[in-house]
């Protein structure tokens, strides 16, 4: 574990790579050992009987996707009226590979202006990693950009299924 960056009272957590379910049971297993309870987005499929009341109990928050919410606008609300707010998103929305990233964690975090946290999982060093945030400024190409690198060496426990796209 190597995390060197301050965690406030209100962040998103932006977690890379995503490549398995895995990804959740360990995120899940850290965030317990260090006594931090983190709210997540987790596609409505899970929200079934049992797992959707086990999810619901332990942080999940569903996320429709055939329905045009503004979702991340609410988030951004909750997040600028709450006195904490933790939340954990992965990028690319999806297991498989996809290097158009979804921006939601960007606009949450701008709208309520909290920094961004950026964890990577390396399956292969057997590491978590924290050491970069940044609160977002609206310079959303340049941010998503450096996002993306540091990402870039990080190796997901399907390697294949990951990728940070053409950075230009």
């Amino acid at each position: 574990m190597n995390v060197t960056v301050e965690h406030p009272d209100k962040f998103i957590l932006c977690l890379a790579p995503h490549t398995s379910n895995w990804d959740f049971v360990l995120g899940q297993l850290y965030m317990r050992s260090q006594g931090m309870q983190i709210n997540f987005l987790m596609k409505k499929e899970w929200f079934i009987w049992p797992l959707g009341a086990i999810f619901k109990s332990i942080g999940g928050i569903p996320v429709y996707r055939s329905k045009h919410t503004s979702m991340t606008d609410n988030l951004g609300e909750a997040a600028q009226k709450a006195t904490s707010f933790k939340l954990c998103i992965t990028p690319e929305g999806t297991r498989s590979l996809n290097p158009d990233w979804k921006k939601g964690f960007y606009y949450i975090a701008l709208k309520a202006q909290i920094p961004i946290l950026l964890y990577g999982i390396d399956y292969e060093k057997r590491l978590i990693e924290c050491t970069k945030s940044f609160v977002p400024t609206g310079d959303i190409d340049k941010e998503m950009y450096e996002t993306k690198l540091y990402f870039k060496y990080f190796k997901g426990k399907y390697p294949e299924k990951f990728t940070i796209g053409e950075l230009s």
